[in-house]
């Protein structure tokens, strides 16, 4: 399967600019530098960004040469976001920002060339910017873009009106200094590609290619991303890669085929098969414990991966020991919980806290051997139940039953 079959097949390719045809000679033809970019609007890459990220790895393992641009000078300004302006980040935080995300894009694209459209803008006065780019591009061109269109019952900025002209001549930038003839993006960055294809034709009499990959949805129909509230940081000191394992192992039926062929790296037999077994026995969720393992695998290696499998089959059976407490948490996230401020015996303990309607059932439940805390059966009404027994001195987990949990909060 040729580099363009396997993005067909793996539904990576949504907008061209230009013919079909012509992005299919190039992507398999002989190696050439592309871009790829991102504002740094956060100190860390999200999995928003992952899907990015891997269509990176996947043209560099074909022979092609990533220039991935961290844009010190376009997140200055913000690209429009649907609904509303962005807020203006202060220059201290741009380049803070900027580092972290560089430190992650060496570790994950080992091969790409990393570049600031900074260092190209810095020293660009704004007559020069209306004078060599303004005039190639009309109103009525920038007035056409879809992104601009739904922004002007709202009201647009003129800073956030002229980024697209920014980012434009970033590709003019990159064709002449570094040799990139392909820019790839998402598809909401189609009205930005494009104007950069546009102008190396005007600018250049030169040839550009570009395609954008479909947005990455969650369940509920919303993109990964910061703006949406649901960001999953491939920084593992602000998501812990348990964390990403189980936000993945609960993908929806519906979505994990489309998961398994963006996100990882499996062949196309091998995803296949992985999804003829989960449709054979849906209960062993084979194709999301996949996902989950190979996503985590390429973010943090093998090791956090296997981890994240111990820790999900530990609290599947109730074991805590030896977890950290934000594993937990985030294992049980939605579970009850409610604030542990009185050493009180077992029996007041679970009527207090809604863990049984009486004292009477709590008792029953406590015969029954169906309480256990942190893990350990307690068969004992009388016993109190204080704050040292805490895990990491800040939670009490209570089981009763089999699957209902609650969690005392220190």
């Amino acid at each position: 399967m040729t580099l363009f079959e396997d993005l067909k097949w793996r539904g990576l390719i949504k907008d061209v600019a230009g013919e079909e045809a012509d992005l299919q000679k190039v992507l398999d033809g002989a190696p050439f530098a592309f871009y790829w970019g991102t504002d740094p609007t956060a100190d860390s890459l999200h999995l928003g960004h992952y899907s990015s990220l891997c269509m990176a790895k996947r043209l560099a393992n074909a022979g092609h040469h990533p220039v991935l641009l961290c844009g010190g000078a376009t997140g200055r300004i913000g690209d429009p976001r649907p609904t509303a302006e962005r807020e203006i980040i202060s220059e201290e935080a741009v380049n803070a920002n900027i580092g972290g995300i560089r430190e992650q894009i060496k570790r994950l694209v080992p091969t790409a060339e990393l570049v600031d459209n900074y260092d190209w803008w810095k020293d660009r006065s704004f007559l020069d910017t209306l004078r060599d780019i303004g005039k190639y591009i009309s109103l009525n061109y920038m007035l056409d873009k879809d992104i601009i269109r739904r922004r002007l019952e709202t009201g647009i900025t003129f800073a956030e009106f002229s980024y697209m002209l920014l980012q434009g001549f970033d590709f003019v930038h990159l064709f002449q200094d570094k040799k990139c003839i392909m820019q790839v993006a998402g598809s909401d960055q189609w009205g930005n590609i494009t104007t950069g294809v546009d102008l190396i034709r005007k600018m250049l009499d030169g040839q550009a290619y570009a395609f954008t990959m479909p947005l990455i949805l969650d369940a509920t129909g919303k993109k990964f991303g910061k703006s949406e509230g649901n960001a999953l940081w491939l920084n593992k000191d602000k998501t812990s890669p348990y964390a990403i394992y189980q936000y993945l192992i609960n993908a929806d039926d519906n979505l994990v085929l489309d998961y398994l062929k963006v996100f990882t790296f499996l062949s196309k037999e091998q995803i296949e098969e992985v999804y003829a077994q989960q449709q054979a026995a849906p209960e062993t969720r084979i194709a999301q414990k996949t996902l989950a393992w190979e996503v985590v695998k390429d973010l943090h290696g093998k090791e956090e991966a296997d981890n994240a499998v111990m820790v999900s089959e530990k609290l599947f059976k109730g074991e805590f020991k030896g977890l950290s407490v934000n594993d937990i948490l985030m294992g049980l996230k939605g579970v009850p919980n409610f604030e542990f401020k009185e050493e009180l015996p077992l029996v007041d303990v679970l009527v207090n806290n809604g863990m049984a309607s009486s004292k009477r059932e709590a008792r029953e439940f406590i015969k029954n051997n169906a309480i256990s805390i942190n893990g350990e059966t307690v068969n004992d009404e009388t016993k109190v139940i204080t704050k040292d027994m805490a895990l990491e001195g800040k939670i009490l987990i209570f089981r009763r039953g089999k699957k209902k949990y609650f969690i005392g909060m220190i």
